[in-house]
């Protein structure tokens, strides 16, 4: 018996030029080679239609998201509400195979009755509404902040509203299944490990690197705020190379990494360049404003780069605790520098990582465990 399954995305899956679609693309060869017949349904909205996806799936339909006013609710949040497209439930009720929604934005269909007998799995990449009020936190523009603080309040309410209405969920961290499970009250739900890129395999360099390392999405207010703090609180103490490298730094952020002789900023580096400097660096640090889901510049730096220096919100629920040196505050991170400057990466540290990593994220594994959760 054919195994179809609808699969609905946030975004266009491809390219996978930043983290939040690894997850996602690297899931679909991995089910096909299960034997899943895929239907891809992507929202799209500045990614463009791809062809690659096509080598993986039955069909691919896009469909625009509403952005802006046109997809503002005053009962679901944005990220949902925006995505409530009534072409993609057409197309979902011209049969009845079983329908994969890849995060909560992609969940309008719980309210819907004509999905009631439906099976639905969704994939929880973070707890959401805890991420908006990280944001929130953290905003530096007054209209983000009150966007932030109004889009937590009504995911929190959401996600509470419709743990009872999928048939289940998975999870990408222990963490992240716990808070579901305990304070959200959803009874269906289990950890999913992240699907990697398949030829992802612990590639360090044994020794020691030449400077430090920061790399993020520098458009992102929590990233740029946490480039800034490690420029003016840890590396203004400390005379160690620092390296910030990432998309779309602002213009403050560059000159105020230009403003110590031994910080600098390397701007919208394409992907060799980036694995080239985490190969690189002696310590990729990691610092992160908010503890849901997974960092996958994280996993990046633990399979290529050398030591990782984070603080708990970055690993905490990850199982990768073990695998970083974990600093509490600006005063421990450049004492942990300092320590680690001029300790070599071993092999010992090298096997560390392949044991842990190797355990946890393993495609074929994945694939075979949610096919069983979805087909029986």
């Amino acid at each position: 018996m054919e195994k179809h399954l609808h699969i609905i995305t946030l975004n266009v899956p491809y390219p996978v030029d930043y983290g939040g679609v690894f997850d996602l693309f690297y899931k679909l060869p991995a089910l096909q080679a299960q034997g899943v017949k895929i239907h891809l349904h992507c929202f799209e909205y500045g990614r463009g239609e791809q062809e690659e996806l096509n080598k993986y799936c039955a069909s691919v339909n896009y469909y625009k998201r509403q952005e802006g006013h046109k997809g503002i609710s005053s009962r679901f949040p944005y990220i949902v509400a925006s995505r409530k497209n009534e072409l993609l439930f057409n197309n979902l009720l011209n049969d009845d195979y079983p329908i994969f929604m890849e995060g909560i934005h992609c969940t309008y269909l719980l309210a819907d009755p004509r999905f009631a007998g439906r099976k639905k799995f969704v994939r929880v990449h973070n707890v959401e509404y805890q991420y908006y009020h990280e944001l929130f936190h953290h905003a530096s523009s007054p209209l983000k902040k009150i966007y932030y603080y109004w889009e937590s309040r009504l995911l929190k309410k959401y996600e509470q509203s419709i743990v009872s209405k999928a048939t289940a969920f998975w999870g990408v961290t222990e963490k992240d299944v716990a808070v579901y499970r305990n304070e959200l009250g959803c009874k269906t739900i289990d950890y999913l490990p992240l699907y990697l890129p398949p030829n992802w395999e612990v590639n360090c360099l044994e020794g020691i690197g030449h400077f430090c390392l920061y790399q993020a999405d520098l458009s992102v207010d929590v990233n740029e705020q946490a480039a800034i703090w490690l420029i003016q609180e840890v590396f203004s103490k400390i005379k160690v190379p620092l390296v910030i490298t990432g998309k779309k730094p602002s213009k403050k952020l560059e000159e105020l990494a230009h403003e110590q002789k031994h910080t600098c900023l390397v701007a919208n580096p394409d992907e060799k360049e980036m694995q080239e400097m985490i190969a690189k660096a002696h310590i990729n640090i990691l610092p992160s404003y908010h503890s849901s889901g997974i960092k996958l510049k994280l996993l990046n730096a633990l399979y290529n780069g050398r030591h990782c220096l984070v603080n708990e919100a970055t690993v905490v629920g990850s199982g990768l605790e073990a695998a970083c040196h974990i600093g509490s505050n600006a005063n421990v991170f450049a004492n942990i520098v300092l320590q680690l400057k001029n300790q070599p990466f071993t092999t010992e540290e090298i096997t560390l990582r392949k044991k842990i990593l190797a355990g946890m994220f393993n495609n074929e594994a994945n694939a075979k465990q949610q096919v069983k959760w979805i087909f029986g």
